[in-house]
């Protein structure tokens, strides 16, 4: 059965969402001649009902994978199970994978809400606002439960690739990986993962976290005719993933880097307590170039 979708327009830009499909972004296109501004989604993709398959998902209450079956609160071990049919660790939090409910609309602005208990009980909003060809997201999860517990955020965006798509993003340092895709330790960054100027993508597979971003970044798209200007908030990560031989690739604004619950300090995590709230943001500016 198709899901529901809901509609947002401007006039340079149309978003389509499908808030029963964990409140993802199906579609972003240029309204005048259909360019997808995210990867493109037809209604087979839609109809699969998995948020991986569309524009974008949020990340709540952590992002990406952890390790060890789970992590350790103040009052206790929270155990996790694998919840990916295409990983062996739980990954991306539970919010991808829950209907989200329709709260508010306005023309160019809708709220969507998750209430859930899973792993623990927490409240998740996303608002989509759409202006002058600007989609700003904001996601804002707030603790539930009576015993403390670590959180973290994302977005998870895939923006279509070709073969003159190019990339700025300023990073100190990145998390090297194991087999696993677990982090390691952190490294300076090679030449062709600095993204300090903008530069075309890696040949070879990256799905790596990026420290010390100002939150800044523009993807250029020349082939397709334009450009998207991005401002992270509350994202001092992010990560990279650039798959082999497909026509997409995925910055994702985090809040921390993979299995931040085991590293030292939690980096990035934010030990909430009943009532408390974290927020992260993400702005995209299309420009035609």
């Amino acid at each position: 059965m198709t899901p529901t979708i809901v509609d947002l327009q401007d006039e340079l830009t149309h978003l389509t969402l499908a808030p029963e499909l964990g409140g993802s972004i199906v579609n972003w296109a240029v309204r005048g001649t259909g360019q997808p501004l995210l990867r493109h989604n037809d209604v087979h993709a839609l109809n699969t009902g998995l948020p991986g398959k569309l524009g974008c998902y949020p990340l709540a209450p952590w992002s990406n994978r952890i390790a060890n079956g789970g992590f350790e609160c103040p009052d206790g071990w929270l155990a996790l199970t694998p919840n990916s049919l295409t990983d062996p660790l739980p990954i991306h939090g539970s919010a991808w994978q829950q209907p989200w409910q329709v709260v508010s609309q306005t023309p160019d602005e809708v709220v969507l809400q998750l209430d859930s208990v899973t792993p623990f009980a927490y409240r998740a909003t996303q608002r989509f606002q759409l202006r002058q060809g600007k989609l700003s997201i904001d996601l804002q999860v707030t603790h539930l439960a009576e015993q403390a517990a670590w959180h973290g955020l994302g977005l998870h965006p895939y923006f279509p690739r070709t073969a003159n798509t190019r990339l700025q993003a300023l990073s100190r340092q990145v998390w090297q990986c194991d087999a696993s895709k677990l982090p390691t330790h952190l490294d300076s960054l090679p030449a062709d993962w600095d993204f300090q100027q903008l530069k075309g993508l890696p040949e070879i597979l990256v799905d790596n976290g990026f420290c010390e971003w100002d939150g800044h970044c523009l993807i250029q798209q020349p082939e397709l005719g334009y450009e998207l200007e991005c401002q992270a908030s509350g994202s001092d990560y992010y990560l990279l993933y650039c798959p082999v031989g497909l026509g997409f690739f995925c910055i994702e604004p985090v809040s921390h880097p993979v299995n931040a619950h085991h590293l030292p300090g939690h980096p990035g995590l934010r030990l909430l307590e009943q009532g408390q709230s974290v927020a992260l943001g993400f702005s995209l500016q299309y420009r035609g170039i």
